[in-house]
């Protein structure tokens, strides 16, 4: 015969304490000593023991799993928010499974229909799709508790997350009208979706706030987030009227702007300044270093994490809908217009 598989049991015989104590520990409940946690912990390392997820997410009608799906964790905004959401959720004893949506309406379907079919305990969802129809019936299908991230699903009450884009494009640029600027340019991807939307509102509205005639042509949209806007920014950058700052979004975007600056002998923040849509490693390490409009993701994933425990403990609460700020952060890539 072979041997034995270790059980709960055995975890607790060795430890010297209940079998309940031990499942107390397995499953990080609050209500334990350290000395018993330290104890069952001694007991699993020294016994090699490994908890069956399978059999205790059937006993407990939990599978201690979060569904994320997000339209492209490329994006340093996505990928600095679901770091951390894993973080603020794993303490909760939560895996969060990531999935891209990479901005294909049929892939967003199919990944809810997957955290559907898997049973998860709660569903995180930003789709690029916000308006389609169909995305909105099959968050609505879900069993689960979900959070809407930054999006404006239409004709569905749930539970959401929303950035202020505008408030932080108006912040940005109440600054850099403050320093005489009058030719502010922003590159954008060309989406319909909600982050997009809100910054070309926030944009729009700090010119009218300023007193100042929104000029022509300074809106540059590539065709997609990883699209090069080269060509489009380098063209404004050799008018006679050119931009005297600009606001770029991501890491694609902001990437084509310097290098255009480059190619144009402009100094920044001398011939022209830079804000940042959104804190890359790219933004804080150039030289001179890049002022960004961002927003808090500890925030977000805390926010995120107790409105889903929230609706896990009672379905019935009315949906809540939060804003979290989008700051402004100056770090020297900002400076006074040229004359």
């Amino acid at each position: 015969m072979g041997k034995k598989a270790v059980d709960i049991r055995d975890v607790a015989a060795l430890a010297g304490v209940s079998v309940g104590s031990a499942s107390r520990v397995i499953n990080r409940v609050d209500n334990v000593s350290i000395a018993t946690r330290e104890k069952v912990e001694r007991a699993i390392q020294i016994l090699g023991y490994r908890p069956n997820h399978t059999a205790q997410s059937l006993r407990s009608r939990a599978s201690k799993t979060i569904g994320c799906l997000f339209t492209d964790v490329a994006n340093p905004l996505y990928a600095n928010l679901f770091r951390s959401l894993e973080e603020r959720l794993r303490v909760e004893g939560y895996m969060l499974l990531l999935a891209n949506g990479l901005n294909d309406v049929q892939r967003e379907l199919e990944t809810l229909e997957t955290f559907a079919r898997r049973g998860m305990d709660g569903v995180i969802a930003a789709p690029d799709h916000e308006k389609d129809e169909k995305i909105a019936a099959a968050l609505s299908a879900l069993a689960m508790p979900v959070v809407v991230l930054d999006r404006d699903i239409s004709g569905l009450s749930l539970d959401t997350v929303l950035f202020d884009h505008a408030g932080g494009v108006r912040e940005s640029m109440a600054r850099l009208f403050d320093l005489g600027h009058r030719r502010i340019s922003i590159v954008l991807w060309n989406a319909k979706n909600r982050p997009v939307r809100r910054r070309l509102e926030g944009y729009r509205a700090a010119y009218k706030a300023a007193g100042v005639p929104l000029p022509d042509g300074l809106i540059v949209q590539g065709q997609s987030a990883i699209s090069s806007v080269l060509s489009d920014f380098d063209r404004l950058l050799k008018q006679s009227d050119r931009p005297t700052a600009v606001l770029a979004q991501g890491t694609y975007a902001l990437g084509s702007v310097m290098q255009a600056i480059a190619l144009n002998n402009l100094s920044v923040p001398r011939d022209i300044s830079v804000v940042a849509i959104g804190d890359t490693p790219f933004a804080r390490e150039n030289n001179p270093a890049i002022s960004m409009v961002t927003v808090d993701s500890a925030r977000v994933a805390a926010l995120t994490a107790e409105m889903l425990r929230d609706r896990m403990e009672n379905a019935a609460l009315p949906a809540r809908v939060e804003k979290v700020p989008v700051t402004f952060t100056d770090r020297a890539s900002v400076g006074s217009a040229p004359n």
